[in-house]
């Protein structure tokens, strides 16, 4: 999984782009998480809990997409597709899907988020 971070420091956003199957995680880090440190953190110490198994899972539902964390992978999803894993899309939506769902491993999205926090943390 490859991905950038940049800043538009006219406007002081901040942006993630992510590989191909990944480019939704691109969309929750600008748009869901931005630069709220404090947010980050939480996530952070969430996914400790996990790992330490003081907690078996975590979900945040944000304003358009979704972040499930449980101690194997983390998914993300656009809010819109939250549906029973038994409604399968038709392969000619593969794409759409691709680019509304996607998985990591925790530890690998741990990675991106501690570097993610570093980034937002640049002034």
């Amino acid at each position: 999984m490859e991905y950038q971070f940049r800043r538009n420091r006219l406007e002081g956003t901040v942006f993630a782009e992510f590989s191909m199957d990944h480019e939704v995680l691109g969309r929750w880090f600008a748009e869901e998480l931005g630069a709220d440190d404090q947010r980050a953190n939480h996530i952070l110490s969430q996914i400790s809990l996990i790992k330490t198994g003081g907690k078996n899972h975590w979900r945040n539902i944000g304003a358009d997409l979704t972040i499930d964390i449980d101690s194997e992978q983390v998914r993300v999803f656009a809010n819109v597709i939250d549906f029973d894993e038994e409604h399968e899309l038709d392969d000619a939506m593969n794409l759409y899907d691709a680019e509304s769902e996607s998985y990591c491993g925790l530890e690998d999205f741990e990675s991106v988020l501690q570097s993610w926090l570093e980034f937002i943390e640049q002034k």
